[in-house]
């Protein structure tokens, strides 16, 4: 009895002091404490109100309020992480609070037995009551239970640490190998019920670890191995300007994390009720989450679909088609069987390439994940085990590794344009039919010329090292800067001492910095003969840089035009590096346009003049010159003024050489700045001509408004290119002209021609833009214009970094990223 007592004046004095606090607390919290609990109605935000946590209800027909949270700034229903989802509160007496113990938990005051048993709580072992404790939500939307310690706070507790149905940009999807904690997905029950549903999206770490989506524990659908860059059954997934990938495999743990470069793009990826994983980004203009990619969504992703040892083809006579693989034969509904009174032991067999495939499910395959020489070693390693049915590479990025198969294949399905390579065994007699085929049969008198081929070629590379030995001590001998540039045919480039730059610029000294790059700085120089100089210096030990600059110095010593910066020489001694140009007194473009005081001496005509300067450079760069080069880097802080402000295009550190006839390349390292990258390039590594063709749209308008398309301004709600788009449709175009710009009216004819040729650089698809020599007629000529389509990306606001940092080849690193996330473990 008297314990019953103490406990019920326990609970008596605690809902008093709850009730007390509820009173006086404020409808926005910044973080939650022991004194400052979250009542229901109250929100706590994140430092720049990115994210809310508070109560929510589901949907109009019900009264169970849950704790959740869910983005504040814009689209405040879409939720992303849910607390108490099997535990709801039935009235709005909820209460989110730090027990006496530094937990969070969940109470309902108007119930009083869930004092003594929390509707929900955040479970973590509290060694210690005498501390601080707090709950604060992060602008990345992780919510965290932290201790105060001194200067430093401690984290005990992390909602992405328990994903609801619902993956940020990151959130860790994987498991721990060493206390077997598991970060996964778990749908809703129904659209209006946050109740655990049947789908789960999650790793599975047997054998060599891929994602599966699973229906009641059952697999639904295979995401696949990793590949090196991206998951073998999502072929899109590979990592962009957008967005990059961490993936870890180790004996700690396996985890893949998304991290977006761009920390204005809003990126969610949700598991449906349905099974269904929507990829979806915030598209700011038209106030919706726009899908870029979802999966599974075709017959063939179903989890084994034609059985064992199959293929499931979409593309075959417009209609799914089970295809068995080479060697094999149909066994019904089950899928394939081995052809019967079949020899694959050590009796002349050897593989088929299958090619554009998901490769079979991976959970029983054996990996290698230190063998190098791919096609002989993995070719050689199954080979010599007659249970080995087939096998690939562990990564296509590198070619290494080794992924082998000992048993029926599962689930494999072909893809149209990416997919990976598996090598199936198949006996001598079956390998005849595959004559095309890289390890079809050769017969007799193949085998016959591959000896003689083989013996002519071994000779001949035998003749070629003893050449290139010999080249190679000659070469030695030479100084440093010769041997580099002897490798680009620049060597009538003139060198410059170290000793007589060093002077010139007073030992690199800051009062003679012009800038600073993403390769190194740029210094003015004057030598003793009088010259002016600016000297490009780049960054020691920059392995990247190097290949960057002896790329600028084999395009622009070949290179002649009066809208191109001219190069004087180089200075390559030790680990020094150095490209000399001349000097241009008046810096760069965007130090006039985008400056209030200096764009007020770029009058109209001069401004004409300049988009005309480098229209004229990039023509001729594209169709005049010995070489067809593509800039792939254009953008204002590229374009440098002499002394009376006529434009020479710089910095051809990131060009391309292209053939005579060559119209298009592909490439898996994206370079170039946010806001002037052509969408096809962006997002799939293609570019051309109509790459910079768009770069230069983006810079004529932004010198027509002196606004950068990569800023954020108050009267914007798009990029730059959306906003002129919206005003060109609305017949308001002359609104967003420069103020500063006073003889508007007597030249507006003018104004609006260039808004409309720049409209026409940035349209959407290659295969709308004028090409150069056409941009420059229409600049130079009174003619007839077409009207422009839609732009690209008129959804997107990009960072507000006035720095407007380029990207480098590292860009694709799948384990580039550098975000920190504060651990709980």
């Amino acid at each position: 009895m008297k314990v019953f007592s103490a406990k019920r004046m326990v609970l008596v004095s605690t809902l008093l002091l709850l009730l007390f606090l509820l009173h006086s607390s404020c409808d926005s919290l910044d973080r939650i404490t022991p004194s400052q609990p979250l009542r229901d109605g109250d929100i706590l935000l994140s430092y720049q109100a990115t994210f809310a946590l508070g109560f929510f209800t589901p949907s109009n027909n019900s009264r169970n309020r849950y704790v959740g949270i869910w983005f504040h700034r814009f689209s405040k229903q879409t939720l992303v992480w849910v607390a108490n989802r099997e535990n709801p509160v039935n009235d709005t007496s909820g209460v989110l609070s730090i027990s006496a113990h530094g937990n969070m938990v969940v109470l309902a005051l108007n119930d009083i037995n869930s004092n003594l048993n929390p509707i929900w709580s955040s479970s973590v072992s509290i060694t210690s009551s005498n501390e601080t404790y707090f709950a604060k939500l992060l602008d990345i939307g992780n919510l965290v239970l932290g201790k105060n310690g001194g200067r430093h706070e401690k984290v005990l507790w992390q909602s992405f640490d328990y994903p609801t149905d619902t993956i940020l940009p990151f959130m860790k999807l994987g498991l721990d190998r060493r206390t077997g904690f598991n970060w996964f997905l778990r749908s809703w029950r129904s659209p209006h019920d946050p109740r655990f549903g049947n789908m789960s999206h999650r790793i599975n770490p047997t054998g060599y670890p891929q994602i599966f989506t699973y229906k009641n524990g059952t697999p639904f659908w295979r995401c696949g191995s990793w590949t090196g860059q991206r998951w073998s059954g999502i072929p899109v997934m590979t990592p962009n300007f957008v967005f990059n990938v961490s993936y870890v495999d180790n004996a700690n743990e396996v985890s893949i994390m998304i991290g977006i470069r761009d920390p204005t793009i809003f990126l969610r990826m949700v598991l449906d009720n349905d099974g269904l994983i929507r990829r979806t980004i915030w598209q700011a203009k038209e106030h919706r989450w726009f899908e870029i990619w979802s999966g599974p969504t075709e017959d063939c992703d179903n989890y084994r679909r034609c059985g064992s040892n199959s293929i499931c083809d979409p593309y075959t006579s417009n209609k799914l088609e089970c295809v068995c693989l080479p060697g094999y034969v149909r066994n019904g509904s089950s899928g394939c069987v081995r052809k019967k009174n079949v020899s694959t032991c050590r009796n002349g067999e050897g593989f088929v390439k299958v090619a554009l495939v998901k490769v079979p499910d991976t959970s029983t395959a054996r990996v290698d994940k230190n063998m190098s020489l791919y096609l002989k070693g993995c070719e050689g390693k199954c080979l010599k085990d007659c249970s080995c049915v087939a096998y690939t590479s562990l990564n296509e990025v590198t070619q290494s590794g080794c992924l082998t198969w000992h048993a029926d294949m599962e689930d494999i399905r072909r893809f149209n344009h990416v997919g990976q390579e598996l090598y199936v065994r198949v006996d001598a007699a079956e390998m005849a039919k595959y004559e095309k085929k890289p390890y079809g049969s050769l017969g007799k008198r193949g085998m016959v010329a591959l000896v003689v081929v083989s013996t002519f070629l071994l000779m001949f590379m035998l003749i070629s090292f003893v050449y290139w030995f010999a080249k190679k001590k000659e070469q030695e001998q030479r100084r440093p800067s010769e041997h580099l540039l002897d490798g680009e045919n620049n060597s009538d480039l003139p060198l410059f001492d170290l000793n007589d730059i060093v002077e010139a610029t007073s030992n690199f000294s800051d009062a003679n910095k012009l800038g600073q790059g993403g390769f190194g700085s740029v210094h003015k120089g004057v030598l003793n003969d009088g010259t002016t100089i600016a000297v490009k210096r780049l960054l020691k030990y920059s392995g990247q840089g190097i290949e960057e600059f002896k790329n600028e110095i084999a395009l622009i010593a070949k290179l002649q035009h009066r809208n191109l910066v001219r190069i004087l020489g180089c200075c390559i001694e030790g680990e020094e590096k150095m490209l000399i140009y001349e000097y241009l007194p008046n810096n760069s473009l965007d130090s006039f346009i985008f400056d209030h005081a200096k764009k007020l001496q770029l009058h109209w005509r001069k401004r004409f003049d300049i988009i005309c300067g480098i229209a004229r450079g990039i023509l001729y760069l594209h169709q005049h010159s010995r070489l067809r080069i593509i800039h792939r880097d254009l953008k204002a802080s590229n374009i440098l003024l002499d002394s009376t402000l006529n434009p020479k295009i710089a910095d051809f550190g990131m060009a391309r050489i292209f053939g005579g006839d060559q119209i298009e390349a592909s490439t898996n390292y994206v370079v170039g700045t946010y806001g002037y990258m052509s969408p096809e390039y962006a997002m799939e590594g293609l570019f051309s001509i109509k790459s910079d063709v768009y770069s230069f749209g983006v810079l004529l308008l932004e010198i027509v408004t002196s606004r950068k398309n990569s800023g954020h301004y108050d009267d914007i709600p798009s990029t730059l290119v959306g906003h002129i788009w919206d005003l060109w449709r609305g017949s308001r175009a002359m609104e967003i002209v420069d103020p500063a710009l006073t003889d508007k009216p007597c030249l507006e004819h003018e104004f609006l021609k260039c808004i409309q040729i720049g409209l026409l650089c940035v349209q959407e698809y290659a295969s709308d833009r004028p090409a150069m020599s056409e941009v420059v007629s229409m600049l130079e000529n009174d003619s007839n214009l077409l009207p422009p389509k839609q732009p690209a990306f008129v959804f997107k606001r990009t960072t507000c970094d006035h720095s407007n940092p380029s990207v480098g080849e590292e860009v694709h690193s799948v384990n580039g990223m550098s975000t920190t996330v504060i651990e709980a473990r």
